[in-house]
């Protein structure tokens, strides 16, 4: 029995390890990728333009990548435990949209980053909220009722998004929301990043402090009661926790696409387990896919291109796989 336990154990690490490797890897490609050109030598040598460059922008800009992919991919492990669905992550149950509605509200009515930030997290909040008051009205229990409620959340605020770009100025107020929407890591400095990356961190280390609570609300809810979990309050504040984590990606990045269902749905794929490890491996997973494609979205073109781009290119195929594999087993 001991050996039937520690195999999945160290399979868990050795995947965390490589994904760290991976990562590292990526991390170093990002710093010197762009279309100012940067060079160890020219760093070494104290040349003034590349170290601004290199601390202002490429740093600030990795460590977004890699923490912001790290916080979506986490965020998505925990929708899709807490919901019981493999279907639910920011993308699918309305909280992603949400957020970029509350920042364009933000950008019109308000001024200053931290008020946009403010704005994306009330849009993601109200977001999750009614998806949860929708899925109550529906007694049966089924799994796919928190998707249907989120599709509808995610309407709305699609509408919603749409009449705040019809009162934008098409000169000012419209390129900002536009930007916001198509997601992406340009234009991120030092000077911007502090407090949604602080804020980001403490969520992040309140989920995993709270992971235990988090696998128990995978379980029915009379087991999970029977356990000593207040199912109501402690659902509501990993809810209320990974939303803001979410909200401070989407506020700094717009709307990145499919890597809090990848990144999950990869980690459980390769350790075929629901465990605290899982969900690391989910937060490394999902900081390899966010790194990865800002590395391809300022290279593969003149012009950058939005990350979702090649985020939405692995995702989609990704979800028809779920779909014809969940008909499969029906």
């Amino acid at each position: 029995m001991k050996h039937s336990t520690a195999l999945p154990t160290m399979r868990i690490k050795a995947f965390c390890a490589a994904g760290t490797v991976l990562l590292i890897v990526l991390a170093a490609v990002s710093l010197f990728t762009g279309k100012y050109p940067l060079s160890l030598e020219g760093l070494l040598s104290g040349d003034p333009m590349q170290l601004r460059v290199f601390f202002t922008l490429r740093i600030s800009r990795t460590v977004v990548g890699i923490l912001g992919g790290f916080a979506l991919g986490t965020a998505g492990f925990v929708y899709q435990t807490v919901f019981r669905n493999p279907l639910a992550s920011p993308d699918v149950i309305g909280v992603s949209s949400g957020a970029s509605a509350g920042a364009a509200a933000g950008i019109l009515f308000l001024s200053g980053a931290a008020a946009v930030t403010l704005s994306a997290f009330a849009g993601a909040l109200a977001a999750v909220c009614l998806a949860l008051a929708l899925s109550s009205l529906d007694r049966s229990g089924k799994n796919s009722t928190i998707v249907l409620a989120g599709i509808a959340v995610h309407s709305l605020a699609q509408t919603a998004l749409m009449c705040l770009k019809l009162t934008a100025d098409p000169e000012r107020e419209l390129a900002s929301i536009e930007y916001w929407i198509m997601g992406s890591l340009n234009g991120i400095s030092s000077y911007s990043i502090s407090g949604n990356l602080l804020l980001c961190l403490i969520c992040l280390i309140a989920l995993f402090l709270l992971h235990r609570q988090i696998l128990l609300l995978s379980a029915e809810e009379g087991e999970a009661r029977m356990l000593g979990v207040s199912v109501g309050r402690m659902r509501l504040a990993v809810l209320l926790t990974s939303t803001l984590t979410v909200a401070c990606v989407v506020s700094l990045s717009g709307l990145i696409s499919f890597v809090g269902l990848l990144a999950p749905h990869g980690a459980r794929l390769l350790t075929k387990r629901n465990t605290a490890g899982t969900m690391l491996l989910g937060g490394i997973l999902g900081a390899v896919l966010l790194t990865g494609a800002d590395i391809l979205a300022r290279s593969v073109a003149a012009t950058e291109l939005p990350v979702s781009i090649f985020t939405s290119l692995l995702g989609a195929p990704f979800l028809i796989y779920l779909i014809i594999k969940g008909r499969q087993k029906a």
